[in-house]
């Protein structure tokens, strides 16, 4: 069975026969099924009316567990993203009344972020439908494949991050 990277690398062994275009056929794969990912993702969450990023906000202050509240520096260094961006993601969830800003117990001078009602309530509804998605996804691998493929993009995961 072939795909479309195979026609490519194809392509570049004719195209450059000196090229070494092997790596493609793993990279090449990973970008196509993001991208793939990323709209199943966006056609699922979509009746939950998420802008960029919001469901990551929202689903990094549920796993936080009781009371779900967060300062927005750990939110802004778990999401990997500036401290403008959490910004912005934040007085967005704040109009909608899926976040509050409140005082931090520990340093007056400071807030955390907390899920509202409504919004751990949207979180756990999207949660549902996100790891249903991801689930079927999967669907085509059984649960031995799964293992291996998890085991193997954790060791890429985390020889990659090392190398940052």
């Amino acid at each position: 069975m072939t795909d479309h990277v195979d026609f490519v690398i194809e392509q570049w062994a004719n195209a450059m026969p000196e090229l070494d275009a092997s790596s493609m056929a793993i990279f090449g794969r990973m970008l196509r099924i993001m991208k793939h990912l990323t709209k199943a993702r966006a056609d699922a969450l979509a009746p939950f009316h998420f802008r960029d990023g919001e469901f990551d906000v929202l689903a990094t202050l549920r796993r936080a567990g009781p009371p779900y509240c967060l300062s927005p520096t750990q939110l802004y260094k778990s999401l990997l993203i500036t401290s403008g961006a959490m910004t912005n993601r934040l007085n967005r969830l704040e109009e909608v009344g899926s976040i509050q800003r409140v005082a931090d117990p520990d340093d007056k001078r400071s807030m955390l972020v907390a899920l509202t009602e409504a919004g751990r309530e949207k979180i756990e509804q999207a949660l549902l439908v996100h790891t249903q998605t991801q689930r079927d996804l999967l669907a085509t691998l059984n649960d031995d494949q799964q293992q291996q493929l998890q085991v193997l993009l954790s060791l890429l995961m985390q020889t990659t991050e090392a190398q940052r």
